[in-house]
C-alpha cells in the first residue's frame, strides 16, 4: 500500500472508530429503553413478539432501500440486534 493509502486508510479507520462510539451511545440508551420495556411485561412468553418482529424487519428493508443501503446488511444489523436483546430479556426476566 502506498504511504498516500495508508494515510486515507488510518483517516477512515478513525471515522469508523468515532462512529462505533455514537452506536456505542446508541446501544446503551436503547438498553435502557428495553429495561423499561422488560417492567412492563409478567410473562417470559410475552417476550418475543413475533409480529413485532416481522414489522421492524420490514420497515428496515424498506427504509434500506429508500436510502440505498443493501438490505442484506441491515436486516442482518437488526435480526442479531433483535435477538440479543430478547436474550438480554430471558436472562433478566427474573430480576426485574
Amino acid at each position: 500500500m502506498s504511504p498516500i493509502n495508508k494515510k486515507k486508510l488510518s483517516k477512515l479507520r478513525n471515522s469508523l472508530d468515532k462512529l462505533d462510539n455514537s452506536f456505542i451511545k446508541l446501544i446503551k440508551k436503547r438498553t435502557l429503553l428495553v429495561k423499561q420495556v422488560l417492567k412492563l411485561k409478567k410473562n417470559k412468553n410475552e417476550i418475543i413478539d413475533k409480529k413485532r418482529i416481522k414489522f421492524i424487519l420490514k420497515q428496515i428493508r424498506r427504509k434500506s432501500i429508500k436510502n440505498k443501503i443493501d438490505p442484506k446488511i441491515t436486516n442482518r444489523i437488526w435480526k442479531n440486534m433483535i435477538y440479543s436483546y430478547i436474550d438480554y430479556e430471558r436472562r433478566n426476566f427474573n430480576k426485574k
